[in-house]
């Protein structure tokens, strides 16, 4: 698998054929097909939409996917889409040439929410998060024009991470992006395949591939502060302890609500003792918790 000369689609075409990119290639697919699987986002004969913003993270997305889809690992149709928000130097031939030369179906739509951002949003602060609500509302329209059940996000661990940790330091509640959850309007699942996949795999990928990349900060707001204070110390943790963001991403996946504060996941009220009951380690020096 993945060695042959010919076995390959399109968007895997002019791969480098070191086996390093062979090794990284067959991470990103192994990994996103796990997360697809653990947490059952495939639903056969489903349509996808596929939501492509021209960053390294969402190539990667739309490469795997119609690498697991032309495998006969993924039965469900894609259908690309990218949001063109009206962006000052947007170059919107880019993506459009992109998917015609690769044959990949596609959607681009244009809607200039970036007049509406800098109409609202107070001199001196970010864009980002007006941007992306409106961003969303629009690529939720799309889906249901286009029949779609599922929108289809690039979102990967590293983003997964520093959202929890944003919301830890600054919304004072444990939660994070998750891999699949239904919009409030409850007729659309939110995907995220990459969910296991980390960014540096993800840039490492689509520099190898040399996909034509489109900054995320054409409209000169970066998304605060607060989001790159965490990256910051996530990167230093991660320098000084190799691996940790892995650790703590497995923290994600191993909650244990009975060991947390909050009486509407456990329920402490209620719990008894029950002295009859001998655990199989009791004659053991118990561990302090």
């Amino acid at each position: 698998m993945f060695d042959e000369p010919e076995d390959i689609h399109p968007l895997f075409a002019g791969a480098p054929s070191t086996t390093e990119f062979k090794k990284l290639r067959k991470r990103i697919v192994r990994q996103s097909r796990e997360a697809i699987e653990q947490y059952g986002m495939v639903e056969r004969g489903a349509r996808w939409l596929v939501c492509l913003s021209g960053g390294k993270d969402s190539y990667t997305l739309l490469a795997v996917l119609h690498e697991l889809q032309w495998r006969g690992l993924l039965p469900v149709e894609l259908l690309a889409c990218n949001l063109d928000q009206g962006q000052p130097g947007f170059p919107a031939t880019v993506l459009p040439e992109f998917l015609e030369r690769m044959g990949v179906p596609h959607r681009i739509e244009y809607q200039d929410t970036y007049s509406i951002v800098v109409d609202k949003v107070p001199q001196g602060r970010t864009y980002c998060a007006l941007c992306s609500r409106l961003r969303r509302g629009n690529l939720y329209r799309i889906a249901r024009e286009e029949g779609c059940s599922a929108v289809v996000l690039g979102h990967h661990r590293d983003d997964i991470l520093e959202t929890f940790f944003m919301n830890l330091f600054h919304g004072g509640r444990l939660a994070t992006m998750p891999p699949k959850l239904v919009n409030e309007e409850g007729d659309l699942f939110v995907y995220r395949p990459l969910a296991h996949v980390a960014e540096s795999d993800c840039e490492k990928f689509a520099t190898a591939m040399n996909y034509p990349i489109i900054p995320c900060d054409l409209c000169g707001s970066q998304d605060g502060l607060q989001r790159q204070q965490v990256k910051q110390i996530l990167d230093q943790w991660e320098k000084n302890a190799p691996g940790r963001r892995q650790v703590m991403f497995r923290a994600l996946m191993n909650a244990r609500p009975s060991h947390l504060l909050d009486p509407k996941l456990f329920d402490f009220q209620d719990l008894a003792l029950q002295p009859g009951k001998k655990d199989e380690n009791s004659d053991q020096i118990p561990h302090l918790r």
